[in-house]
């Protein structure tokens, strides 16, 4: 399986990936899914990958080809980061067609595409099998493929536009440690991306593999600070049954 999330803020991007891709009882297979492009200097464009992986690596492959070849469109070659969504989004279709005909199977994928071109703002999309997108939004900064459901609580309830770098980091990576204590099938090595925006060069990479000492401080820092948050709730309020009789000021029990 797999998770990935991708944050667009005022400041550059936040990009999160995790390495599994096989989780089976005697099998445990990873591989990367945070692929950084080869751009031009004048844009920085990372694809994060979940599905098929035959389907994703020729896919990631096909965009680095039509590059070396200079074919026209290339991720060098459009103006506007959604242009690039569009060719990415055309690019996986063929692939998955390709892969579709005559085998009635159809190994479908999806992405998340970031980045910036010079002039442009920081934009994020996740793109489907079928080649079409969504963005990020001021309500909604960022965006998941993958198991989803166990890390975006979190991320609701701390991410906004204005986040720093740093704190959408870490907000990703809590949301990265809720998803792999509810499911196996997402793991490490987790590898974080953050970009600055405008410089259009990667700003710091991580990859935090499973015993990495700052990864076990944030599982066990949050899984603190979650039992005192819980410890500290108040008690359920009397039932209804539990209630003191007001029409019976002395409180003595009738009998019927």
């Amino acid at each position: 399986m797999t998770y990935c999330i991708g944050v667009a803020l005022d400041a550059g991007l936040v990009l999160t990936s995790d390495s599994r891709t096989n989780a089976g009882i005697d099998q445990v297979s990873t591989y990367s899914k945070m692929n950084m492009l080869p751009t031009a200097p004048d844009r920085f464009i990372v694809a994060m990958t979940s599905g098929n992986l035959a389907t994703t690596q020729s896919v990631i492959e096909d965009l680095r080809r039509d590059m070396r070849d200079q074919k026209t469109p290339n991720l060098n070659t459009l103006a506007y980061m959604a242009d690039v969504a569009d060719y990415v989004g055309a690019t996986l279709v063929k692939r998955i067609q390709r892969y579709n005909e005559g085998s009635g199977f159809t190994p479908e994928a999806s992405l998340i595409l970031a980045g910036q071109i010079q002039g442009g703002s920081v934009r994020a999309f996740m793109i489907y099998p079928q080649g079409n997108y969504i963005t990020t939004s001021e309500e909604t900064p960022y965006l998941q493929i993958g198991e989803s459901k166990y890390g975006k609580p979190v991320l609701d309830r701390f991410l906004d536009r204005g986040t720093s770098l740093e704190d959408a980091a870490v907000c990703s990576l809590i949301s990265m440690d809720s998803t792999m204590n509810s499911n196996a099938s997402v793991g490490p090595p987790i590898e974080v991306v953050l970009y600055q925006r405008n410089t259009l060069v990667q700003a710091r990479h991580y990859k935090f593999e499973e015993h990495d000492p700052y990864l076990q401080t944030i599982r066990q820092a949050w899984a603190n600070q979650l039992y005192a948050a819980f410890r500290s709730m108040p008690g359920l309020p009397l039932a209804d049954s539990e209630q003191p009789n007001t029409d019976n000021p002395d409180n003595i029990a009738y009998m019927p």
